[in-house]
């Protein structure tokens, strides 16, 4: 590539610049206003800093996109870093959208639930909140404090009797007509107030009800307003930070030890609604601002971001050189005004400072975990007296109930932890229900036969969880494979299988009992739990599906129309499952050759 010929035939329009290697692999992808001036700009005898001499080592070629506008070619930046992970951009995981808190409306009795993805369904949202956790914590005070129902409407109309929700107190009994419709809109009421910060206007509220309730001699109605009272002082000094508005997304940024972290606080009503830290896959020369900058650009401007959790305004704790530019972008996308801020002061100031110090405490976690973990790779070395520290461990569970929806799951751990990008699962048919050995077998085949065309992915060790027959089994799986440069290790429980009672299995040596205070077995221990809430989350996903599958669903012509018509003719599934092929054709809808097919599906199942 003539490069002097490419600059003076390049074009002054904005775009997108993707910078090829070897085998035309994508090493840089990044935007321009001026893509003439912006890509003469790297090979200036000015340009010094070592990221851009290492990029321009491996460079073979570039490819240019033309874009109608800066803003497109902002866009188009953002989407292709997500869909090719190029190594020297600084790339941030792709997360969901946030989960949101609604409440229903066009209902006498409205529920609350947990939201996520595009508001198509009417009624009011709540958040964004950085966390399902935080979600589930701020209704379950509204419950505690308000009573709203949690069923939705898909259950609620055909409910009679009160659930255990309200035996617990989180429910008004809305469903078996506890309370009145004025009432129940007065707690949905309360509780809107609750979800906008407006804490003080429900406590003038709450206060004069109960003052009206005892004038009325309604003591017990007094009496339950005081604790409302109560519980919401209590909420409040326990669980939130108010303040007279706000509505804000603050950027903390810490970096130590070579890793970087941008630590996201939610505020919306002037409350801090939670906050989550963002650890960036980012090279060793990439600055502060080229990392918040790239947080901003994946987290809100990547095409299947909602528009909706972008806020008025995103507080910095940096100057960036593309401010405006990244403030016409996300206002084009929210259809209003946003704004980046770094020069603050009261509240503002405060989130910041939060945001920061919250930053830094979540780096110096990480880089203590990574510590850690490293410890106990080498205390795994040693034990065993390998001559080299194993870089990654794979481990398998299975997981069944009596046999049913069998599942075999495989984890995996390097250096760093957890590789939850490797994890899989797999769906283990063809086998007697509750043989475990037989899909411990199938598992390892179906794994390791798809690694044997990715080396790099194989792991230094295989942990099983059981014991010797595991491990055979294990063994003859490998051997077919012609695969002899893995270490197996088997991990039994103990009689009473309590944590430190393991025994451990290797191929052709005596069985191994280790200190409860050992680094490795804490490793071993560690791993091999992840594999069984692994295995075990997707066993309950494939059993629970499995289980709520009609059996007319299976029956070739039965739709939803008529699947509801027969149970709405027959009054059950059960009444359905006796009837005659005669009463099965009466069924406004069904014919005598869709009836025959009902009873023939219904008798042989």
């Amino acid at each position: 590539m003539d490069i002097k010929v490419f600059l003076h035939n390049l074009t002054t329009e904005p775009g997108v610049y993707q910078m090829l290697g070897d085998d035309e692999r994508i090493l840089y992808i990044g935007k321009a206003s001026n893509l003439k001036k912006r890509l003469t700009s790297y090979f200036s005898a000015k340009q010094q800093d070592t990221k851009t001499i290492a990029l321009l080592k491996h460079v073979k070629d570039i490819h240019v996109t033309i874009t109608h506008s800066e803003n497109d070619a902002l866009l188009l930046e953002c989407n292709l870093i997500k869909k090719h992970k190029p190594h020297y951009n600084v790339l941030f995981r792709d997360d969901k959208s946030y989960p949101y808190i609604f409440i229903s409306e066009d209902a006498p009795y409205p529920y609350i639930d947990l939201y996520r993805g595009h508001k198509k369904t009417n009624g009011k949202y709540f958040g964004p909140y950085p966390s399902v956790v935080a979600v589930r914590e701020t209704i379950y005070l509204i419950q505690k404090l308000f009573g709203l129902r949690l069923s939705s409407d898909r259950y609620y109309p055909g409910r009679t009797r009160p659930c255990l929700q309200y035996q617990i107190g989180l429910c008004s009994g809305s469903c078996a007509g506890f309370i009145s419709k004025e009432e129940y809109a007065k707690d949905v009421e309360l509780a809107v107030l609750f979800l906008q910060g407006k804490n003080q206007e429900i406590l003038k509220e709450l206060h004069n009800q109960m003052e009206q309730a005892a004038a009325k001699l309604q003591y017990e109605l007094a009496a339950k307003l005081r604790n409302q009272i109560a519980k919401l002082r209590e909420i409040q000094a326990k669980h939130y930070v108010s303040t007279a508005h706000g509505e804000a997304d603050v950027l903390g940024f810490s970096a130590l030890g070579g890793l970087s972290c941008v630590q996201l606080l939610i505020i919306r009503n002037g409350r801090i609604l939670g906050s989550r830290a963002y650890f960036p896959d980012a090279p060793l020369q990439a600055t502060a601002e080229e990392i918040v900058i790239s947080f901003i650009e994946q987290h809100y401007l990547s095409e299947n971001k909602n528009s909706d959790d972008i806020p008025k305004e995103i507080i910095l704790s940096l100057s960036l050189s593309e401010r405006s530019w990244l403030m016409k972008a996300l206002s084009f996308k929210k259809q209003h005004k946003v704004m980046l801020s770094h020069l603050l002061r009261g509240d503002r100031k405060k989130w910041l400072e939060i945001a920061n110090a919250s930053a830094k405490q979540s780096i110096t976690s990480r880089i203590f975990d990574k510590i850690n973990m490293q410890q106990r790779f080498s205390a795994l070395q040693k034990l065993f007296q390998w001559k080299c520290s194993p870089k990654r461990i794979e481990c398998f569970d299975i997981s069944h109930s009596m046999g049913e929806a069998t599942v075999g799951a495989c984890v995996v751990f390097d250096l760093n932890g957890a590789v939850k990008s490797d994890y899989r699962r797999f769906n283990i048919t063809g086998i007697t229900p509750g043989d475990d050995i037989a899909a411990m077998r199938q598992t390892l085949l179906r794994r390791y036969k798809r690694l044997q065309n990715e080396p790099t992915k194989c792991p230094d060790i295989i942990l099983i969880d059981g014991g010797l027959t595991q491990l055979t089994a294990a063994e003859e799986v490998l051997s077919e494979l012609l695969i002899d440069t893995i270490q197996l290790i088997a991990v039994a429980k103990g009689v009473t299988r309590k944590p430190g009672f393991e025994t451990l299995y290797l191929p052709g040596k005596k069985p191994i009992h280790l200190d409860t205070d050992s680094l490795a077995l804490h490793l071993i221990q560690q791993i091999r739990d992840e594999a069984h809430r692994f295995a075990i989350t997707g066993h309950r996903q494939r059993r629970d599906k499995k289980r709520n599958i009609s059996s007319l669903e299976m029956i070739p012509g039965i739709g939803a129309k008529r699947r509801r018509e027969l149970l709405r003719y027959f009054g059950g599934i059960q009444a359905l499952n006796r009837a005659s092929l005669e009463e099965l054709a009466r069924v406004p809808g069904i014919s005598q050759s869709l009836a025959h097919r009902i009873y023939a599906a219904l008798h042989e199942s």
